[in-house]
């Protein structure tokens, strides 16, 4: 019989190592010498026919398994070594094929890392088209005026010096002894010759406030509650006793139209009425007294609990600062309708977008306050309290708008809180939002991450429809 040569030696050591055998073992085995056996392995010597049929005989081995063909890999290989990013790496295909019968498993690694790494291309692609066809391309003519208002206002602390000493001084000329509406009414009245009046739903029925000018009257809806009512009494005196405050700190912000620069105001003066409502010191004192008790605060001043929690955001004075808070609301169908932080929001580092935070499960207990602390895939910690708010009221059919706030602090700030009892939970593993998050068998999952390929592997299933390596 005409002898085949046939250099498999890398498949013969992997065959060897299978079996946890040495080369003197084998050899032995075999009818060879040690040193004959390594100079096989290392692809010095062919193996013959003879040396095949023992090993089969000695130890069942497939024959195929060592005359394998590499084409698939090498096929394979050829492509990845294609790209311009290593076209010019390799001088020949010899080392390739070297790499296909050496070493199977590490070229099958390099071939679906390849294949992440152009899906990912591809992914981002797409991502970078449709941001693009949606106006969210990194161009400041490409946002809307809120969009801008509200990145700028994210990225900014709470806090506004100047609003807050003019709001102080103001709230300190009301006469004492009445709740802040009255207050209020009776300034509006004897100041500025304004007439507040509750207006039925079937004659105001798709405004909160409005203003008539011709009768100086404030019309307001009865669809409010006491604390909402008195809320837009207060953004109409904040807008006309507070204006010089908030033109200044309006000044200091930059914005690309006159449309973001007007709905600035709009929000400036709704800064202001929550603090004309809750008075700088007084509510920082009352704050810490009841170890930031929102349910407490929001009672004690008069005000809805939504206003409690946005007031917590903006206490950073110099020299008499609270707990930087951070805040988001969002509706039932999960869109993000605010966020504020004490020190801007922390978008990099809580993110806000996860779905296992407290804030999703409020829904499911309308008016419930629940706090629980959350870690950050990095490692850092939140403690977060959620609860539902409720919209004006609504006639009979109408479906009530009811929207979702959470209020967070850094979780190693908790002594001085009355919910930090809830850190003796275990906390919730959370993440930024699904699409940046690389937390794997997360049964909230409810995106692929656009940093990580999926179902490269057919043998695995995950524990979410987004499985990814």
């Amino acid at each position: 019989m005409a002898e085949r040569k046939i250099f498999a030696g890398p498949k013969l050591r992997r065959i060897r190592n299978a079996l946890a055998l040495t080369q003197t073992a084998m050899a032995e085995a075999l009818e060879i010498s040690p040193s004959y056996l390594n100079l096989i392995e290392r692809n010095q010597r062919p193996l013959t026919v003879q040396l095949l049929l023992k090993l089969a005989a000695v130890y069942r081995v497939d024959l195929e398994e060592l005359r394998g063909q590499t084409g698939g890999s090498l096929g394979q290989l050829k492509e990845v070594f294609a790209d311009p990013l290593l076209s010019g790496e390799l001088p020949g295909d010899q080392e390739l094929v070297e790499v296909a019968e050496a070493a199977p498993n590490a070229a099958s690694g390099m071939i679906k890392l390849y294949r992440a790494y152009r899906e990912q291309a591809a992914r981002l692609s797409d991502l970078t088209a449709l941001m693009a066809a949606e106006g969210h391309a990194p161009v400041a003519a490409g946002r809307l005026p809120l969009d801008e208002l509200r990145e700028t206002l994210e990225r900014r602390p709470g806090y506004f010096g100047r609003i807050e000493a003019a709001a102080e001084a103001f709230a300190a000329t009301l006469p004492g002894g009445l709740d802040l509406a009255a207050g209020l009414k009776d300034w509006l009245r004897a100041e500025r010759g304004i007439a507040v009046r509750i207006l039925p739903v079937h004659v105001m029925p798709d405004l909160r406030r409005r203003f008539d000018r011709h009768s100086m009257r404030l019309f307001i809806s009865e669809r409010l509650s006491p604390a909402d009512r008195a809320h837009e009494i207060a953004v109409e005196a904040a807008t006309l006793a507070l204006r010089p405050a908030i033109d200044a700190e309006l000044d200091d912000l930059s914005f690309s139209s006159a449309e973001a620069h007007r709905i600035a105001r709009f929000e400036l003066a709704r800064i202001a009425a929550l603090a004309l409502a809750m008075p700088y010191e007084a509510f920082l004192s009352a704050a810490k007294a009841t170890r930031y008790d929102i349910d407490i605060l929001r009672s004690r001043f008069g005000v809805s609990f939504g206003h409690a929690a946005m007031r917590l955001t903006m206490l950073q004075r110099p020299g008499a600062a609270a707990i930087p808070f951070f805040l988001v609301e969002i509706d039932a169908a999960g869109h993000r309708l605010r966020r504020a932080g004490a020190q801007g929001f922390p978008q990099a580092r809580f993110g806000g977008d996860c779905p296992k935070l407290n804030i999703h499960a409020a829904f499911l207990q309308p008016g419930q306050i629940l706090a629980e602390t959350v870690v950050m895939p990095d490692g850092t910690s939140f403690l977060t309290v959620a609860r539902t708010l409720e919209g004006p009221s609504v006639e009979f059919g109408e479906r009530i708008r009811r929207t979702a706030i959470l209020i967070g602090c850094d979780a190693a700030l908790v002594d001085g809180l009355v919910y930090g009892q809830a850190t003796a939970l275990d906390p919730v593993a959370i993440g930024p939002a699904c699409r940046l998050c690389e937390r794997r068998g997360c049964l909230s999952r409810a995106e692929p991450p656009v940093t990580r390929p999926l179902g490269l592997d057919e043998m695995v299933a995950g524990l979410s429809a987004f499985d990814f390596q």
